[in-house]
């Protein structure tokens, strides 16, 4: 057979366990094994908590975790570094971070926002300036009925929990806080963030609240218990509702959801788990 003779070398080809054997391409399972190659094997058999030091560390096999800081990975109650340790045992043949928003959120209050309480209590409170349920719809009366419907217990909530009367404008008008209830946001946040052991995890659970939804005050009426982080992202998503009720289910924007709901769900589950008594 000379060179001209040859079939075409394709693709499947190069993909065939034995030269000329065709096998079925699967992105997704392509997409997994090369995500794989650039993932940690998973290096213990067992992740437990345990009382270290005045905390509950994280141990695996025994030997205490580390933050990328290289700090000690540990909670100040034990049921938060249950939930830690139990994320880290779900993990299974490679080592995912994109499956544990957990600690992702605890690294960062260890290595970051403790050391920065007073500017990351700031720039939650600054999302209650512009807040996401101040700002309604002008001429689409269904998306205002709405959002009404979702938003206007919170602004109750504001005022008679926190002492803060916001004032709503319509579309993309700015609508300047009035000054104390900018500073009853701030304190509400500082109050949260006050305690000295579970301060920075719960205020770095707050923050993640905070950036997922857009909103100041729904993250506080979440770790109030005037909302659940169910009715909290379903609050933060009525615009996008409302659009996809006019045309259609947008699939990746869904996607997104399913991944900013497992952060949320996560941070609400830290900030009850290192509050609780």
């Amino acid at each position: 057979m000379n060179q001209d003779d040859k079939p075409n070398k394709t693709i499947r080809d190069d993909l065939a366990p034995t030269p000329g054997e065709i096998i079925p391409i699967d992105p997704v399972a392509m997409a997994r094994r090369d995500l794989r190659k650039t993932l940690p094997k998973r290096f213990y058999k067992e992740a437990t908590a345990e009382a270290r030091d005045g905390a509950f560390a994280l141990l695996l096999d025994g030997r205490p975790a580390k933050t990328p800081a290289r700090n000690a990975l540990a909670l100040p109650t034990l049921a938060a570094a249950q939930e830690l340790a139990a994320e880290w045992a779900r993990q299974e043949e490679f080592i995912d971070p994109g499956s544990m928003p957990l600690t992702r959120i605890a690294n960062s209050a260890i290595d970051g926002v403790a050391r920065e309480m007073a500017a990351t209590a700031a720039n939650v409170a600054k999302y209650g300036a512009s807040d996401l349920i101040c700002y309604r719809a002008g001429e689409t009366e269904d998306l205002a009925r709405a959002q009404a419907a979702s938003w206007d217990k919170v602004l109750d909530f504001a005022r008679d929990n926190l002492g803060a009367r916001l004032i709503c404008a319509e579309g993309i008008n700015f609508a300047e806080q009035p000054e104390p209830a900018r500073r009853a946001i701030l304190e509400a946040v500082e109050k949260i963030a006050g305690d000295e052991a579970s301060g920075p995890f719960a205020l770095a659970a707050l923050h993640v609240m905070t950036t997922l939804t857009g909103s100041a005050l729904l993250a506080l009426a979440v770790a109030h218990g005037a909302l659940t982080p169910e009715e909290a992202s379903t609050a933060a998503h009525v615009d996008e509702d409302f659009q996809m009720k006019v045309w259609g289910v947008d699939e990746q924007a869904m996607a997104r959801r399913e991944r900013r709901w497992a952060e949320m769900e996560a941070a609400a589950r830290l900030l009850e788990t290192v509050r609780r008594t």
